[in-house]
């Protein structure tokens, strides 16, 4: 019987330790948590966006496009399903968002535990692991408390982003020491933070609109939906959904800019006639600001018109109001990371190409997705396909 130690409780770690148990394997999961699947009870702000019904490579991003795809595709959506409702999870579909009907994410982490201590898995809690060591043809997990032999190892520590405590960076830490390259880290499915200076002035601020993503002159990208103003720049799940390109590229020193439509039901064309006509039919008692008052927020008002009331002018700034990319705004207030171990150096089994029986599963690879359940997926299917491989006797091919 092959000993595998998976190194995170989140997703994608208990995940591999379900399916490496299944397969056979004598498993023990370490996490640095007091307990397992902390991260699961924030996703879906509490109600656990499990997967979308909507499954394309286009959904997954890494530097190596075409890698995420191969690894899904050996655990799809529908083996996710099947999987949960194993479990005892009944699912709702909101518009291809998949949910636990009951709306809460901690029943997701609450069944998964219960079938991992079914399934005989060891959950050690707060260790902290500090070393992976090669010992002739096995490893040795050290904590800062034990040592923990094995024929393999799965790392699934997830990343630093997210408020949630206990979020970390030891992943790439473990990857690094191993001799893997790292892609850069960054924020991702984050607000943004841009150039100006009036942002505190519209903070609290939201609106409909419609964005689109400029990078050196080329659209990267758009959304439609909700746009919240704040303090540093904007932020929604809209700007979220295209952030991650938005950050990357100015971090390489690239020009990013978020291009604001916020009437997009009218063409500029019609939008200057409305503003005429408002200030024709109540010109004569209503100053400038007062003159926008039931069209828009009165904190965008303040920012978008001062003396004068321009038909022009505003219609041109409501219709692409644009937002000079700084970066994003913390990590700590981003829901994911992009960037992490550079799937090149990895198998399609997710193991290491320099070290057989080391695997990599979620997060902490470089993969990531938009909201709507995919990083989940992500997760779901990756720690599936480690799992299984890492339990398997002989070479993996």
């Amino acid at each position: 019987m092959k000993r595998v130690v998976i190194i995170g409780g989140g997703a994608s770690g208990m995940m591999a330790a379900i399916q490496a148990a299944r397969a056979g394997a004598a498993v023990t999961l370490l996490e640095h948590n007091e307990k397992p699947g902390k991260k699961i009870l924030a996703t879906g702000n509490g109600r656990c966006n499990l997967t979308n019904l909507v499954q394309e490579p286009s959904r997954y991003r890494s530097s190596q496009p075409d890698f995420p795809w191969k690894i899904i595709t050996q655990y799809p959506l529908e083996d996710t399903l099947a999987f949960f409702s194993e479990l005892g999870i009944y699912i709702k579909d909101r518009g291809g968002w998949v949910y636990p009907y009951s709306d809460q994410a901690a029943g997701v982490a609450q069944v998964l535990e219960m079938e991992a201590r079914h399934q005989k898995v060891k959950i050690k809690t707060t260790e902290e692991v500090t070393d992976i060591l090669r010992e002739d043809d096995r490893y040795l997990v050290k904590t800062a408390t034990w040592k923990y032999p094995c024929d393999s190892v799965i790392v699934a520590c997830g990343s630093p982003a997210s408020n949630v405590e206990g979020s970390s960076a030891t992943g790439y830490a473990l990857a690094e020491k191993l001799g893997h390259a790292i892609v850069k880290p960054l924020p991702s499915l984050c607000g943004i933070r841009g150039k100006d200076n009036y942002y505190p002035k519209w903070a609290g601020s939201r609106m409909d609109g419609r964005i689109i993503l400029e990078v050196n002159g080329k659209i990267i990208g758009q959304e439609q939906g909700e746009i919240l103003f704040t303090e540093y720049g904007i932020s929604g799940i809209s700007v979220f959904q295209l952030s991650r390109y938005a950050v990357r590229e100015a971090a390489e020193g690239k020009t990013a800019v978020y291009h604001l439509d916020l009437m997009p039901k009218l063409t500029k064309e019609e939008l200057v006639q409305y503003l005429a006509d408002r200030q024709r039919q109540n010109g004569t008692y209503k100053n400038p600001q007062e003159l926008l008052i039931g069209l828009l927020p009165k904190k965008i008002i303040d920012v978008l018109v001062k003396k004068t009331y321009e038909p022009e002018k505003i219609a041109e700034k409501l219709k692409d109001w644009q937002i000079s990319v700084k970066g994003a705004y913390a990590l700590r207030q981003a829901q994911i990371c992009s960037g992490g171990v550079d799937p090149e150096e990895l198998t399609d089994h997710l193991e290491s190409r320099f070290y057989p029986g080391v695997y990599f599963a979620g997060e902490v690879i470089d993969v990531d997705g938009p909201c709507g359940g995919y990083n989940l997926q992500w997760a779901w299917s990756s720690g599936a396909v480690a799992g299984k491989a890492a339990a398997r006797e002989g070479k993996i091919l």
